[in-house]
């Protein structure tokens, strides 16, 4: 969102911890305190990603009184979580870098919002692993037991009038550097996956606890290389505990990466297998290969070929788009084919007769994209 209306020194806080929080946050909605100047922002709700979810707190700014620390206004559920009533009565470090991070309050300081921030959520990540600890749950106490060795693990324990006490678990997948295996890879943040785990709070009478909801969460720039929303999870079994459950599912998901990497090549093999029909493209994709253009002539008609390649290829055979070069939409926008897959395919043949059935069909489509470039254009 634009930091135009805020006041500089928040805009300068706001800017520095969006480009240096360790995951990306959000601002869902700004107002204005002031009752001299109304049009100034100086308050706003954050969203904090906190065990696969946000959290919402309200920053609470006085553009009147620029030197005082904001406010924090935490989330409904979360009246217990007292961070600061832990600073007047002592604490260990983390207690000390929430105290830090107040009584060394500047607003010419524009990273002293990203230091409160990360000093009150790690205080939050405590908070709830304290509330969890707490519920009347042998089969939680156990798998807590074995989980919190692993690092990065977060948890949150869910609960409300209208829907039923469950825990949250968020466990962090892999420990591989999915970045350095993508040669000049572009991702700025590491590429991580986490197994969502969420235990109902079970009931002392019952006699087998349900199992786990579970569900594979990425963060959306791995996508681009391998979705994981592919993956199909291993069966969880009765008396099953994650301890049991996780490293079946990272040897399944390091050997599922390792092949979505080593499928680089198979794309960039089959475009380069294009280069002698189609000529060289105009643009590719250079990291992972999923996309191409290539321009081509039927006549004296000229025309663009997109090729969108999956992660699954060769499984999943390209989706083609061709554009005009000639023909136009009434508000300027070039003509498209609709997506095209209906040309034939088979994931045995080598990148070569791939490219020759795709040129082979796009000789014959060609002249169909012609003709329908040439109909009369619906308005829009």
């Amino acid at each position: 969102m634009s930091n135009k209306e805020f006041p500089p020194f928040i805009s300068a806080q706001l800017q520095y911890l969006f480009k240096h929080y360790r995951s990306p946050l959000k601002v869902e909605q700004a107002w204005s305190g002031s009752k001299y100047n109304p049009g100034i922002l100086d308050r706003f709700t954050l969203l904090i990603p906190y065990c696969l979810d946000f959290i919402k707190w309200d920053i609470i700014y006085n553009s009147e009184s620029p030197n005082a620390a904001p406010d924090v206004i935490f989330g409904p559920g979360d009246e217990d979580f007292h961070p600061f009533h832990a600073i007047s009565g002592g604490g260990g470090g983390d207690f000390k870098s929430l105290k830090n991070s107040l009584s060394d309050w500047s607003n010419k300081d524009p990273t002293r919002l990203l230091i409160l921030i990360q000093a009150l959520r790690d205080q939050y990540l405590a908070y709830q692993k304290k509330c969890v600890g707490e519920v009347d749950d042998d089969r939680l106490k156990f798998e807590m037991s074995t989980m919190l060795s692993r690092e990065g693990i977060e948890m949150y324990l869910s609960m409300g009038i209208d829907k039923p006490e469950e825990v949250k678990f968020a466990v962090p997948l892999l420990d591989m550097n999915i970045n350095k295996m993508v040669f000049g890879c572009p991702w700025r943040q590491p590429q991580k996956i986490y197994l969502q785990v969420v235990y109902p709070v079970s009931r002392k009478y019952v006699s087998v606890p349900s199992a786990p909801r579970l569900k594979l969460v990425s963060t959306s720039e791995l996508r681009t290389l391998f979705s994981v929303d592919d993956v199909k999870l291993p069966p969880w079994m009765d008396e099953m505990c994650m301890a049991e459950y996780l490293p079946h599912l990272e040897e399944s998901l390091e050997r599922q990466i390792s092949e979505a990497v080593s499928l680089i090549d198979v794309r960039r093999r089959f475009i380069e297998a294009l280069e002698p029909l189609f000529g060289r493209p105009l643009e590719a994709d250079p990291f992972f290969c999923r996309k191409a253009a290539f321009l081509a002539t039927s006549g004296v008609f000229t025309f663009l070929v997109y090729f969108y390649i999956s992660t699954q290829f060769p499984k999943q055979q390209p989706a083609l788009i061709l554009q005009s070069t000639q023909h136009f939409h009434p508000q300027g926008t070039a003509i498209k084919s609709p997506l095209m897959k209906n040309y034939p395919w088979s994931p045995r043949w080598e990148a070569s007769q791939m490219a020759e059935r795709i040129f082979e069909y796009l000789v014959e489509e060609s002249s169909n994209f012609k003709r329908y470039c040439n109909e009369p254009q619906p308005q829009h």
